[in-house]
């Protein structure tokens, strides 16, 4: 029996953890792998990448410190948490059953892809799921953001005031009759392909064009330095529907101490209605779940 299982590897999970082993709990970290999201690094040709808010050496250690403490740590996919009484088990899709007092979930969320050729083989080589992270960098650059829902109207937002000409690819029409996106369309900047859509991701070392087909059905390909598909997030909380509470795209729900409507189950990072997007973010929600998670535990330690 632990006190605590933490279920994800990322920035929230790797920090959570820490913070929980720094507490003296007995902590045990379960996950398909260990840094998530910082795994996946955006590289641009001649790109000076300073002003990337990165959080990474924070993470890198945590990571490193666990890596050390292999017995705090096991790397599979968790496919189920039920809880009976005060006790939770968490199961693997190796058929573990493994039990706690407390479950921190931190398992974040998947971006939606495009599945067209050259997506994944141009993935953090001139292509990026996260403009937020990257927009700073092309001040008189072109850029291509590619949907048409919130994520995709903020890039182009950010964009747009720094970049020489934004292209937004606008698949399905989505919010392009917000009155954000009417704003971005009076911003000269800017270019909306309505309804188009992406058949290609082409360059030679890195991404640097965008083949697309238009309503009627006519081919072009758009020049840009950086190609950012702001489709939206997936979030990777299913093993616990009908154990807490979620809002209608899956995010687990949590109060300001990250605790969620099951007691004893705090949630941390890009998975949560927190919503965090962002490293540096995902690190001070795992904290917080961590010290959540030892004050509950505190009256039985």
């Amino acid at each position: 029996m632990y006190d605590l299982i933490i279920v994800g590897g990322g920035p929230a999970g790797l920090t959570a953890a820490i913070y929980a082993i720094r507490k003296r709990l007995n902590v045990f970290l379960v996950s398909q792998d260990l840094g998530g999201k910082t795994n996946y690094r955006l590289e641009i040709p001649g790109m000076d990448t300073h002003q990337v808010i990165r959080g990474l050496e924070v993470v890198e250690k945590f990571w490193r410190e666990l890596d050390y403490l292999d017995f705090a740590r096991h790397l599979e996919r968790v496919t189920a948490v039920t809880k009976t009484g005060e006790t939770f088990t968490v199961r693997t899709a190796g058929g573990a059953e493994l039990k706690a007092r407390s479950v921190i979930w931190a398992t974040g969320s998947r971006v939606k892809q495009l599945g067209v050729p050259g997506e994944r083989r141009f993935l953090g080589k001139g292509l990026s799921y996260s403009a937020l992270s990257y927009a700073p960098l092309f001040i008189d650059k072109r850029a291509v953001v590619i949907g048409d829902g919130r994520l995709a109207l903020r890039a182009v937002g950010e964009l747009g005031q720094l970049a020489a000409t934004v292209h937004l690819i606008a698949p399905m029409h989505g919010l392009l009759d917000s009155p954000l996106a009417q704003k971005l369309a009076k911003n000269p900047r800017v270019v909306i392909l309505d309804r188009y859509k992406v058949k290609a991701i082409q360059g030679d070392t890195h991404a640097d064009r965008v083949v697309v087909s238009s309503p009627e059905g006519k081919d072009a390909e758009i020049a840009t330095d950086v190609v950012f598909v702001e489709l939206g997030l997936l979030p990777n909380s299913e093993p616990l529907k009908g154990l807490v509470e979620m809002d209608d795209e899956g995010r687990v729900m949590i109060d300001n101490l990250n605790r969620t409507t099951c007691p004893g189950l705090f949630a941390a990072g890009d998975v949560t209605t927190a919503c965090a997007e962002q490293v540096l973010i995902s690190v001070g929600e795992g904290a917080k779940a961590a010290l959540s998670a030892f004050e509950y535990l505190l009256p039985t330690l």
